[in-house]
Order: C-alpha cells, then structure tokens, then sequence
C-alpha cells in the first residue's frame, strides 16, 4: 500500500536474524570427541555434529537410547556429569556414532592418521597389527556402512577421574576382504547386520577432550 509502513520486510529481517543465531548457536556445540586442532586437520576429521548428530549421517538417521536415569547406567552418566557438568550424553553419542564411521571406515582404508587419534594406544596397536598382516599378504579390505539402526549407552563407570562409556552400535554392512588379484579371502558383498560393542575412556579432567576407543567385541 502507499505510504504504508513495510510490514513484509520486517518479517523477512526477523526469520533471518532468527536463523543466523539458530546456526550459530548449532555448530558452534562441541560433542567430546573433537580435539584442538594443530595446523590442518586430516580430511573429514574430526566430525562436526549438528544437534546430536553428525552432518555425515546417513540419510537413516540412526536411534540413539539412553539409559534410565534412575537405573545404574543412569546413575553412573550422572557422576561423570559430576567431574565433567559439560558431559552431554546424547550429544557423546552424536560423536560416538562419527567416530564408529570413521574408524571403520579409515580401517578399510587403511589410514593410519585417522586410527591414531581415535585409538588408544594400545587398541592401537592391535589396529596396527592387522593393518600390518593385511598389507603384507597383499589384501585390502572393502567395508560399507550401509545404515546405523541403534546407538545406545550399553554401560558406564568412572575410576577416579577416568570414564569409560561403552556404546552399543546396530548396523547394517558389507564388508569383505579382497586378495591381490581381486578374490575373496573372507567376508560377503551380501549386507549383514552387526551388533558391536565399544568402550570410548576420557579422563574428564584432561585439556584433550577426545574420547579414545580402549575396547570393541562383537555382541
């Protein structure tokens, strides 16, 4: 209308105000698993989770369950929040579940850069060896993660000022181990689904706030 006051425009000024501190309150979240970064980060690393979940989810986004707060598990979530009030538990398994991609995914890979800042020194070397024994028959590895149907804190505990988280993580995968002229030696191209278990340790206390994978067996 002439003359009329602009009405639209203020409207449209709002929702962009609105959006820009919606985004900056977003990804400017730390999830735990992130580090300091020294000079360039390696590719893809470390993962950056947008409300609980990483921008490289799978269109699936997975499920992630917490405990009851009233049972043990809860209450021991609940004394790690007491060395560490910034410990979030859906976001830990935000990057819990980045990190589960990452690692295997850079084990099929066989990048040694990505595993090491991930990994325990001693699940490390366990990583190492088979990297090692894989390289040295001349076999490579092919893994897909086809789809991650459950991320849930299976069990936690606290020893003095270490924690040790350990997630249960459901998903879909192919995966298959390749000899130097392109055989088999092991695995399937058909999809399977897997149930592991992994322990992530932090000491709450530390200046790294990156969770090491210390454990995984399979459920």
């Amino acid at each position: 209308m002439q003359g009329g006051f602009p009405i639209d425009l203020i409207l449209f000024a709002m929702v962009a105000a609105f959006l820009v501190l919606r985004l900056r309150s977003v990804l400017g979240r730390r999830t735990g698993f992130e580090r300091p970064t020294e000079g360039r980060p390696a590719a893809g690393y470390p993962p950056r989770v947008v409300e609980g979940e990483p921008v490289t989810a799978a269109p699936e986004a997975p499920r992630y369950a917490l405990p009851d707060p009233r049972g043990p598990v809860g209450q021991a979530l609940e004394r790690l929040r007491g060395v560490d009030p910034g410990f979030d538990p859906q976001a830990f398994l935000g990057g819990a579940e980045g990190a589960f991609r990452m690692i295997v995914e850079g084990f099929a890979r066989g990048d040694r850069t990505v595993l090491r800042d991930l990994l325990s020194e001693e699940t490390w070397a366990g990583f190492e060896q088979a990297l090692n024994a894989r390289e040295a028959a001349g076999q490579t590895q092919r893994t897909e993660i086809r789809a991650i149907s459950q991320v849930a804190i299976e069990s936690a505990e606290l020893r003095g000022t270490v924690a040790d988280v350990t997630v249960r993580f459901v998903s879909d995968q192919v995966n298959m181990t390749l000899n130097a002229d392109g055989s088999p030696a092991s695995g399937t191209d058909a999809v399977t689904e897997l149930t592991d278990l992994w322990t992530f340790q932090r000491d709450l206390r530390s200046g790294d706030p990156t969770w090491k994978l210390a454990g995984t067996r399979s459920a």
